[in-house]
């Protein structure tokens, strides 16, 4: 079987499946991207040239497409002459949220497409007008822009196969009629790498230098950027009453300086620095520790020593951090949103509090950390959850192979 991974930044959501493939010997492997972010072992890499930015006097609402008809593009010269050298794949999976392979089937007509839909837009019911403080001021103007900046998820319906989404509520946000032609299954969690460690520590350099361990008294925060869409504001504003409760805490903060969603600050700033000079005045900055953007074993190191790790969303994507907090056996508190009340339930492996209330989020860390059984159970069974129901090897894994021959086989699976 010749299967070709598509991805703007390969290998993305493929970077255990790819892998995988590329192990067996009745496959062939081809990881296809803009960018290469990490190569597959065993697999042939090719990367397509950057399309040039849309013209600056293309409407706003159709920039992301008019982007993605550029990259498709690009993308379908490198397709063709693979096919002529002889490539031609059997099934092709992409994420086609940048619009890789949307003429991919123009030059690979005989070829199934099985893509990875992450998201579809909505004008109401999810992140759009969700928080009226980081909203849009022209709500009319928003819900137009990302109605059509859905025209790229459209053409990649139409053009699939089938689909794979990796939650329920993430597979209900697109339209009716595509959802029977989508499967629910997660990217899946390396439950033997996302583990507890109660032996771990964290060393930090700084004005004062510290050492860290899961005997300390750990508030965790980790997302990819520091951002309203992840509730980085909420989790800041509980700071002062957090610290005032809980003196010898230590508070530490992983996430990047950009913006990969929602509205973006002043220029000249981060949401990072003004969050930090609206409370600095409240708060023990010497326990407020900015770590950055993290290699992934210092994250894991991060998870392990943690007492309380608190992870807030708007109404979209869920990100692999939570369940990663999970798998490594953290007392979770979150937000009640929708992806996370579909894996995380309030009293049984976690905990959930109102998004908008930092009060909320104060009192609930508190709770959990005070009752010292009832955290124990939580960290117990939120592991259990993640190895029962995402484990990438024993339950993800064997759904996405057996979805991918399916469909690579024509024998389209039931939605």
């Amino acid at each position: 079987m010749n299967i070709w991974f598509v991805h703007k930044n390969f290998p993305g959501q493929y970077r255990r499946l790819a892998p995988f493939f590329a192990k067996r010997r009745d496959c062939s492997v081809v990881g296809i991207g803009e960018v290469i972010r990490q190569r597959t072992e065993g697999a042939r890499h090719y990367t397509y040239e950057a399309p040039e930015p849309s013209s600056p006097s293309t409407h706003g609402y159709v920039w992301n497409l008019e982007t993605a008809v550029r990259r498709s593009v690009e993308a379908a010269r490198l397709a063709l002459k693979l096919k002529r050298q002889g490539l031609r794949p059997d099934i092709v999976c992409s994420h086609p949220g940048w619009g890789d392979t949307l003429y991919f089937r123009e030059v690979f007509p005989d070829a199934k497409f099985l893509s990875y839909q992450e998201f579809f837009y909505r004008p109401a019911g999810s992140d759009l007008g969700f928080d009226p403080e980081f909203g849009n001021k022209n709500m009319l103007d928003a819900m137009c822009r990302v109605r059509t900046k859905n025209a790229v998820n459209l053409l990649s319906l139409d053009l699939a196969d089938w689909n794979v989404c990796p939650t329920h509520w993430q597979r209900a946000q697109f339209p009716e009629e595509f959802q029977p032609k989508m499967s629910v299954i997660h990217d899946g969690i390396d439950t033997k790498v996302a583990k507890p460690d109660r032996a771990a520590k964290l060393s930090l350099k700084g004005r004062l230098p510290i050492s860290l361990s899961a005997h300390d008294e750990v508030i965790t925060f980790s997302v990819r950027n520091l951002e309203p869409y992840r509730g980085f504001h909420i989790f800041m504003r509980a700071l002062p009453e957090l610290m005032r409760r809980r003196p010898k805490a230590h508070f530490l903060v992983a996430g990047g300086d950009e913006v990969s969603y929602g509205t973006r600050p002043p220029e000249g700033t981060t949401f990072r620095r003004m969050l930090f000079e609206e409370v600095r005045e409240r708060i023990d900055a010497d326990r407020l520790h900015f770590l950055g953007r993290l290699p992934y074993e210092r994250f894991l190191t991060v998870l392990q020593i943690s007492s309380a790790h608190v992870y807030l969303t708007y109404p979209f994507v869920l990100s692999w951090s939570m369940l990663e907090a999970m798998a490594a056996e953290c007392l979770v508190v979150a937000s009640k949103t929708p992806p996370v009340e579909e894996v995380l339930v309030d009293g049984e492996n976690g905990l959930l509090f109102d998004f908008f209330s930092p009060e909320a989020l104060s009192e609930t860390v508190c709770r959990a950390l005070d009752d010292r059984d009832l955290a124990r159970t939580l960290r117990k069974n939120a592991r259990a959850t993640i190895v029962a129901n995402y484990d990438f090897e024993r339950v993800c894994l064997p759904r996405q192979v057996e979805l991918i021959e399916q469909v690579a086989s024509g024998a389209l699976p039931a939605s």
